[in-house]
């Protein structure tokens, strides 16, 4: 959609939106399902980019410690206590600027992928930049979908990160495109920008085509020694206000609320789903913010009368048929 026509739904009466995202949702959304996703930071901190809102950058002192990669057990351990906390989908994220074909660290990923992906859930990774021939490997050896926010407006990208450019991101976008990988894409609110950068944000989105699979929709957690630091929480009619739009700008997306829902009131997570989001990350950390524990957010999923996505039977499948191992 064109700029102009998201800033005339964004600016509509609020429960004008809701309501015509509300049917969008429900056109292309059969059901109350809503996906639930883990996140495991497998690589942390020591980052050489210089985002702006990010803990892990080696250009902040935040108090984080750099890890290596993680063992490939200790991540397979990960995963399996996701799936039987009712993940359908396992993200791993490292804290790197891109990774390269033929290096170590890269074939270690795509190990670390093989196995992960024998569990039955869906698989996304978060690497950074790659290239075409790292976007078939992965694809090849069981990756679902990648992820690789945007973060924000292309004007307003500058102010946030210096070490590479809004373009970088999007040519990254394009290569898992082409390897026929499914695309996870969002933002991030809160971070100084205005409305009108958001929509820019949802505007340069739905103009890929595809469009992506997923858009994850993040209030900045405003980390203790980052540029960002002192930033105000988002206001939550704001972010409902873009949930909506999202729905009706990319309506077969998942709208997954992320980072910065310890600061959403259980109301205020009740009007995102029925404006349209419908999956969200759980777990006690997203990479290194909190994130509400998995009870909590099961607790209030049954309470308002949405389905909980299970495994399906083609993924249930490949769990009964996972070996045994001593």
């Amino acid at each position: 959609m064109h700029f102009a026509e998201l800033r005339v739904l964004y600016h509509r009466l609020l429960f004008d939106l809701i309501s015509r995202a509300r049917a969008v949702h429900l056109e292309h959304w059969r059901g109350e399902s809503v996906q639930r996703c883990s996140l495991l930071s497998i690589k942390t901190g020591g980052c050489s980019e210089d985002c702006a809102y990010c803990a892990q950058s080696a250009h902040y002192t935040t108090g984080i410690e750099r890890e290596d990669l993680l063992p490939l057990e200790r991540i397979r351990s990960a995963a399996k206590q996701a799936r039987a906390q009712g993940a359908t989908r396992f993200c791993m994220g490292a804290a790197w600027r891109g990774v390269h074909d033929g290096t170590e660290k890269f074939e270690r990923v795509l190990e670390i992928v093989r196995e992960v992906s024998q569990l039955g859930m869906e698989v996304c990774v978060t690497l950074g930049e790659i290239g075409d021939n790292e976007a078939a490997k992965l694809k090849a050896a069981g990756v679902t979908a990648y992820n690789h926010n945007i973060d924000t407006s292309p004007d307003f990208y500058p102010r946030i990160v210096s070490t590479h450019t809004f373009q970088d991101r999007v040519d990254t976008i394009r290569a898992v495109q082409r390897s026929g990988m499914s695309v996870c894409s969002g933002g991030i609110i809160g971070m100084g920008e205005s409305a009108d950068d958001r929509l820019r944000m949802l505007e340069v989105l739905s103009e890929f085509d595809p469009q992506p699979e997923s858009v994850p929709l993040n209030c900045l957690m405003a980390m203790p020694g980052t540029p960002l630091a002192d930033a105000p929480p988002v206001d939550i009619f704001d972010l409902v206000r873009l949930v909506a739009v999202a729905r009706i700008a990319i309506p077969r997306a998942r709208v997954r609320l992320a980072a910065g829902r310890t600061r959403i009131t259980r109301e205020g997570q009740a009007l995102c789903f029925f404006a349209g989001a419908n999956s969200i990350f759980f777990g006690d950390k997203l990479l290194t913010a909190e994130n509400p524990a998995a009870t909590a957010d099961v607790k209030l999923l049954r309470e308002l009368g949405l389905n909980l996505e299970l495994l399906n039977e083609k993924q249930m499948s490949s769990v009964a048929a996972e070996p045994v191992r001593a």
